[in-house]
């Protein structure tokens, strides 16, 4: 091949180069326009999912930080049945109080109460914190105000306070306890359906709602409410100490009115969330310091207690000893 030849071959070979970077270039700067579009797009849903989340969730944007910048109160919400799953769990409630009480600018600590009552184990639990930190913060007051109802557990929890205040029209008390199944043995006997169930010991198909309770079987479960049922009453008395007008009704599960309760030394007085921050606290800026889900936890734990109403459906037993 001559030297012209091989010059053609050159060119030809250089500009087929050219041809393939230019190519390439311009897929690359394709690619990263393409991802930088991929980029801003996610953005704008991420953005976007983010709005919706305040606007369903106003307290997202709320000025708590701000107010917790100065002397203030600690509010703390105990709403609803009291459980380990709920938002009135002792777990929530414990951590809630001690972020209270660790806060330099907190000057005392408001429990607000508005539950009937639930687990024993919880209401325990929060009672025995409440007291300790008491203890720990000596010069920090806890009062507990009571709006619609401190019923069994919610007066269990109440009692730890300092003082407790409510509403005249306050549903107070309910000290007892309480655990409920059903029996449906005699339905299953007109129906004809025959109960086999296989245990290994020989109480382990306790409170089978299908079968018939045995007179041993019932007499333990009683014994063990009215541990449960002492252990309350112990907690009452240490709480109220000579506040408390002992009589027959008192322990009984009964429940009075806020006026009432004042009258029985189960309560101190009338009084608001706001009237016990002012007048007694002296501190009026209210703090909210309730530890709550945020919306992704509150959407799984509906999944999650869908689920549980399904079974509990189908098993129909309310096993653990309940403050309600």
């Amino acid at each position: 091949m001559d030297n012209v030849e091989q010059e053609k071959v050159k060119r030809k070979e250089g500009w087929e180069r050219d041809l393939l970077e230019k190519l390439a270039t311009a897929s690359i700067i394709e690619q990263r326009r393409a991802r930088r579009w991929g980029i801003f797009f996610k953005l704008m849903i991420l953005a976007y999912l983010i709005t919706l989340m305040v606007l369903w969730n106003p307290e997202l944007i709320s000025d708590e930080a701000l107010k917790a910048t100065k002397d203030h109160t600690a509010i703390i919400e105990i709403k609803g049945v009291i459980a380990d799953d709920s938002e009135a769990s002792a777990d929530k409630i414990i951590t809630a109080l001690r972020a209270a009480y660790e806060d330099k600018k907190t000057k005392g600590v408001i429990l607000r109460i508005n539950s009937p009552g639930g687990s024993a184990v919880q209401a325990g639990y929060i009672n025995d914190e409440i007291r300790r930190l008491k203890e720990k913060h000596k010069k920090i007051p806890v009062y507990a105000v009571v709006t619609d109802m401190a019923a069994s557990g919610g007066y269990y929890i109440a009692v730890a306070a300092d003082e407790i205040y409510v509403d005249k029209a306050s549903i107070v008390g309910s000290i007892g306890v309480l655990m409920s199944t059903f029996g449906f043995e005699k339905g299953m006997e007109k129906l004809g359906v025959e109960r086999r169930l296989l245990t290994a010991g020989a109480h382990k198909g306790i409170l089978d709602p299908f079968s018939p309770m045995k007179e041993d079987e019932k007499q333990h479960v009683q014994n063990m409410l009215n541990q449960v049922h002492q252990q309350f009453i112990k907690a009452v008395k240490e709480g109220r100490g000579d506040r408390l007008k002992e009589s027959d009704d008192v322990f009984s599960g009964l429940f009075w009115s806020g006026e009432e309760s004042i009258k029985m030394g189960l309560t101190d007085g009338l009084g608001s969330s706001s009237y016990v921050a002012r007048e007694l606290i002296k501190a009026e800026t209210l703090v909210d310091y309730t530890q709550t889900d945020d919306v992704f936890e509150r959407f799984a734990k509906r999944i999650g207690a869908g689920a549980a109403a399904f079974v509990s459906s189908r098993v129909g037993l309310e096993a653990a000893p309940s403050l309600r």
